[in-house]
Formats: C-alpha cells, sequence, structure tokens
C-alpha cells in the first residue's frame, strides 16, 4: 500500500469506535493526510478526538469537521478533496429505529446519499468503504435453533455466507439495507471503486459500549462498575466477535487490493472460531476480572438474531486476510482501556446530534 503524503483520506464517523481506530492507524502509520467529519453525537467521541489530536501533535496531518451527514453541504466541502472515503457514520441501534423510525432513514439512508452523491460528482473517483450491517439479512429464519447448553446451536459450520437473501426485517435493517444497495449501485453506474462490509459484532479499544450498541464493552463495564444490566431474550443468542484491530486490518486489505475488491460486498466478522453467546461472555467475564455481573431477563427486542455468525471466506480469498485475535483477547485489551480511561467510560456524556453547525478545527499543513 502507498503511504505517501498523496493520500488524502476522510472518515466519516471519524472519531466514534472504529472510525477513531482506524484514523489513528493512518496517522502513526503513514503520511496520509487524514480528515475526520464527525457531529459528536455519540458517548464518548469527544475523547477519542482529543486521543487523535494528541497523536497527531508532531505531524500536523488531522482536519476536523464538526457536522452532520444530513448536511448535503458540510459534506459536498469535505468530500470534494478526498481520495479515499471511510464511512462509518450512522443510526447503530435497532431499538431507536423502531421508536424513530424517520432520523434512522434521515441519517442512515439519506446520508449515505449525501455521501455517494457527493463522491459522483468528484473528480478524483475517490476509493469508498462502507460499512453496513447483519441486520440486513434479517432473522435468517432461526428462531426454532435448538438449545444447546448456554448456546443455541449454530445451523451450519461456516456461517452466514453473502448469497444469504436479505431480508431487513427492522427500520435499521431497512435503512442500512438501502445504503447498502445504494452505494454499490453508485459504484456500478458511476464508476466508483466502492466496497462494502457487513459486519457482525466489533469490540475493542475506544469503545464506550452501552446497551444499545457495543454489548460486549457494555457488559464488562457494568461488571467493573458493579453495575446490572438487562438481557433480552434467554441470553444463549450467540454472535461472532471481531477485535477492532482485526477490522482495520480487514479495511487495509480491501484497499490494497481494490483491483480485485472494487464492487464487492464481505461479510466480515470473527467467524466460526469466534463464537460467543451472551451466558458465556458473562462467564468469561467473571473468569477474567473476578467480577460477577447481575442481570435480569426482559423479552426479546424486535429485530434481534437469535443466532448470527459471519462466514468470511470471500474476504480471505480476496485479500488473504483473517481475524488474528479471540474473543478473551479481545476482552482483555477492553479491560486494559477501561482501565486506563475509567474515569473517562463512567464520565461520558450522551449528546444531542447537531444539523448545519459546522466548525472546522485544522491542523493540516
Amino acid at each position: 500500500m502507498n503511504n505517501n503524503t498523496s493520500r488524502d483520506v476522510l472518515i466519516f464517523g471519524g472519531a466514534g469506535f472504529i472510525g477513531s481506530n482506524l484514523a489513528h492507524w493512518f496517522l502513526t502509520q503513514t503520511k496520509a493526510k487524514v480528515h475526520i467529519f464527525d457531529n459528536l453525537s455519540r458517548r464518548g467521541s469527544q475523547h477519542n478526538l482529543k486521543w487523535l489530536q494528541q497523536a497527531e501533535l508532531a505531524s500536523k496531518r488531522l482536519k476536523v469537521t464538526i457536522a452532520d451527514i444530513r448536511d448535503c453541504k458540510s459534506v459536498d466541502k469535505a468530500v470534494c478533496s478526498a481520495n479515499e472515503i471511510y464511512h462509518f457514520a450512522a443510526q447503530t441501534a435497532v431499538t431507536t429505529s423502531v421508536t424513530d423510525p424517520r432520523l434512522d432513514f434521515e441519517v442512515n439512508a439519506g446520508g449515505t446519499f449525501n455521501i455517494l452523491d457527493a463522491a459522483r460528482r468528484s473528480d478524483k473517483k475517490p476509493f469508498l468503504l462502507f460499512t453496513s450491517t447483519n441486520k440486513v439479512y434479517g432473522d435468517l429464519c432461526q428462531g426454532t435453533s435448538p438449545r444447546n447448553g448456554k448456546r443455541y446451536s449454530c445451523p451450519s459450520d461456516s456461517g452466514i455466507s453473502e448469497t444469504q437473501p436479505l431480508d431487513f426485517y427492522s427500520p435499521y435493517g431497512c435503512s442500512k439495507g438501502a445504503a447498502d444497495q445504494y452505494v454499490r449501485d453508485f459504484g456500478r453506474i458511476y464508476d466508483l471503486p466502492v466496497v462494502v462490509f457487513r459486519m457482525s459484532c466489533i469490540a475493542g479499544p475506544r469503545q464506550f459500549g452501552n446497551e444499545d450498541q457495543g454489548w460486549v464493552a457494555h457488559f464488562l463495564y457494568s461488571a467493573l462498575q458493579r453495575t446490572p444490566i438487562t438481557i433480552y431474550g434467554d441470553g444463549r443468542q450467540i454472535r461472532d466477535v471481531l477485535c477492532v484491530t482485526d477490522l482495520v486490518r480487514a479495511m487495509l486489505a480491501v484497499r490494497q487490493n481494490i483491483s480485485i475488491t472494487a464492487g464487492e460486498v464481505y461479510n466480515v466478522g470473527g467467524g466460526i472460531k469466534n463464537i460467543t453467546s451472551l451466558l458465556e461472555l458473562i462467564e468469561m467475564i467473571q473468569r477474567v476480572t473476578g467480577f460477577q455481573l447481575e442481570y435480569q431477563r426482559a423479552t426479546v427486542r424486535p429485530g434481534d438474531q437469535l443466532v448470527y455468525i459471519s462466514d468470511y471466506s470471500k474476504l480471505t480469498k480476496h485479500t488473504g486476510w483473517k481475524p488474528q485475535t479471540d474473543v478473551e483477547q479481545t476482552v482483555k485489551m477492553l479491560l486494559q482501556f477501561w482501565q486506563e480511561n475509567h474515569h473517562l467510560i463512567e464520565a461520558a456524556p450522551v449528546l444531542t446530534p447537531r444539523l448545519n453547525v459546522e466548525m472546522q478545527l485544522e491542523r493540516a499543513s
């Protein structure tokens, strides 16, 4: 991969969990210019932004725009100079999509359209990576999966591949699914090098998890703070967990192999070797931390999948990428992050999204 200063990287949602990890890699491992576009509405995003600003003090290559992807003028201005775009800005909670489907649609579908429309008008023909979700596959008709100890049984030996039919199911699935399809078709119609990641559960450092998003971090932090949680369903639901450092490697891999990956969709997750149920994660947290996590049960939330495991073999075939970090290692990395930053995690407020407000904090030379 070319690490010279000709790379002009724009990260929508760059102060969030995934975006800040990718931005930090670019700032510390390359000479690329990095432009973060974020409305700072996500819990902990201000702390992630300060972390990134400290990382780039010597290089002077970081530019920050505080704005919302629903503001097309701000998006146009940001996109015009970029030759690489990473789009992580989103409304991420199924529960929020059910209670406020208009907000969910305007952010996920409308915001993504704004980015794509700006990209197709750019003379740079930028590379664009979009993070979609496993929720585009619906509940997968696995509601009757037989129970096996503390987890539901996995119906296959490899997980869900990209050939799985789409079934958006929830408003969140619909908005992300619409954006997912828009990205693919804009790539075809306007000759843009785009890649879609349909992601499973991502966890790791810089994650300020809560009940609706970032459940691995939420479980761990709740145990460390002696705060009871609610489990929706019987706790036997299973997911494959991918460490954020492995996700960053996957993003770099598709960019490096763009002649093969352009226009493709990839299921990205920890895969069959990194499965955990809610109950199993609770036991793992107790083993790693020595703290018991107290919980109560409630009915299953709409749109939840009892079983989801990624089949990432297509991504491996095209790039050679595979996960390197297992679930327990990921939990230990989260524990270290909490130990070093628990005062920020405990105090991090939930901010209100801002629309049509833009502030430039430029440190780019």
